[in-house]
């Protein structure tokens, strides 16, 4: 049981100029005794109110150096302080506010949020067990316009779907991996260094691209990267949510459309999952 969507703004000063870190976070217990289930007896019930109130406290007294150092934080308090606490589960996302530059210059108290994507991560612990951390990133929409295909698949008597050499590639990728053994890692870099690894391998290189013959290769692709790059992530799992685009049809309208206007085909959509890790 826990507390879900504890939502709060942690605002942080240095002299004039301001820090901001918007979460939301989802916290779990499992107790030693199912007694409240089984006997209606409560006493060892931490009340999820005051779950949201321990919350709050540490992001008072401790600040959020990272949204992964916070949910070990909040591990970390419910085992050494509650010894009816079996198991506690922690997970967290950001808002995605920017600071805002105007005319290339950082402002010292303004933000806009952008919505490149939403990091998160999970954070999990047995008593007398491993802390055991994940982080990721969703909802993060890309695209490329070409160097993008469909060819060479199975076909038979249902097969209606024509090959193509030349597609959009679009969709809304989820992604999650999980660290070894957490030391004292900078969360806040791995987790730049792994985004930059998503982008460079979805698109390629900035003046040419790089082909994708399907959805999968590109996944794997940066799967791979990730894999090569950050020696801390032990387990990736990509999910790309697709999108497909179809050619508006103007020849009634006597135009030529050669794919300059496209429909978004709002669903059925497809999507492809996988799952990597070292060995």
């Amino acid at each position: 049981y826990g507390k879900n969507t504890i939502k709060f703004l942690r605002l942080h000063r240095e002299g004039k100029k301001h820090f901001v870190k918007e979460v939301e976070v989802c916290a779990h217990l499992r107790l030693t005794s199912p007694q409240e289930y089984l006997d209606g007896n409560n006493s060892l019930v931490i009340p999820t109110d005051t779950i949201k109130n321990i919350v709050l406290v540490l992001a008072k007294k401790n600040g959020i150096p990272s949204l992964e150092q916070f949910a070990i934080d909040i591990c970390n308090h419910f085992m050494t302080t509650f010894c009816q606490v079996a198991y506690v589960k922690t997970y967290v996302q950001e808002v995605p506010w920017q600071r805002l530059h105007e005319d290339g210059v950082p402002h010292i108290h303004s933000f806009i949020c952008v919505p490149d994507g939403i990091r998160f991560c999970e954070a999990e612990q047995c008593r007398n067990g491993p802390l055991i951390v994940f982080a990721g990133i969703k909802d993060l929409k890309l695209m490329k316009t070409t160097q993008s295909g469909f060819e060479g698949f199975y076909k038979n008597e249902h097969t209606t779907l024509p090959e193509r050499h030349d597609r959009i590639l679009c969709g809304e990728l989820f992604c999650k991996w999980s660290y070894g053994e957490c030391k004292d890692f900078d969360f806040n870099c791995i987790w730049k260094k792994i985004r930059e690894c998503i982008l460079e391998a979805f698109a390629g290189p900035p003046d040419c691209g790089e082909y994708s013959p399907s959805y999968q290769k590109t996944v794997n692709c940066i799967q791979m990267l990730v894999l090569s790059r950050v020696s801390q992530v032990q387990v990736i799992e990509v999910v790309l949510n697709n999108t497909f685009y179809n050619v508006v049809d103007m020849k009634n309208l006597g135009l030529t459309n050669d794919k300059e206007v496209l429909v978004p085909v709002e669903a059925p959509y497809g999507s492809c999952a996988c799952t990597l890790g070292r060995k």
